[in-house]
């Protein structure tokens, strides 16, 4: 991955403003990633979540533990998806190395300390990333890269 996408995370607008439901996507290669959940995020507040405001002010009047919360269930749902409804697959970073690179392979300091969490129930799975979110959430954590493993682990490498 470039540095670009390594430098890419899921990251919000200011809460509480007119773009508080959108995600920020810079030039990169990473859009189509973030617009895919941006389109889960959208749907789940306003359809999903639970509020007496109304159709735009659904949007708008999120603060930073609802963005949290909106991620979160979207990265769980496109998961789920692609598992078939059956599983989701949830990529972390753990600080130790897990896997050694074999072959004409070279390490990246990144794909060796990715750690597996395989899940068989969605709300599990939607309770765990939302326990992890700042995995995805952090600047320097890799979360889109993370994201875009997990959906590969969740679909698997044959379908």
């Amino acid at each position: 991955f470039s540095c670009e996408w390594a430098a890419e995370h899921f990251r919000f607008h200011h809460p509480h403003s007119n773009l508080a439901y959108a995600l920020q996507a810079r030039k990169v290669g990473t859009r189509a990633v973030l617009m895919a959940v941006q389109a889960h995020i959208i749907t789940y507040l306003l359809f999903e979540r639970d509020t007496e405001y109304t159709h735009l002010e659904r949007l708008c009047r999120i603060g930073q533990r609802e963005q949290g919360q909106a991620l979160a269930m979207a990265l769980a749902e496109t998961l789920w998806a692609a598992g078939g409804g059956g599983r989701a697959i949830v990529c972390l970073i753990s600080t130790a190395v897990t896997v050694m690179p074999r072959g004409g392979h070279r390490a990246d300091t990144f794909t060796e300390r990715i750690q597996l969490f395989e899940f068989t129930e969605k709300r599990a799975a939607q309770e765990f990333i939302s326990d992890h979110i700042n995995c995805f959430k952090c600047e320097g954590g890799h979360g889109v890269i993370l994201f875009l493993y997990s959906l590969l682990f969740s679909r698997t490498l044959e379908r």
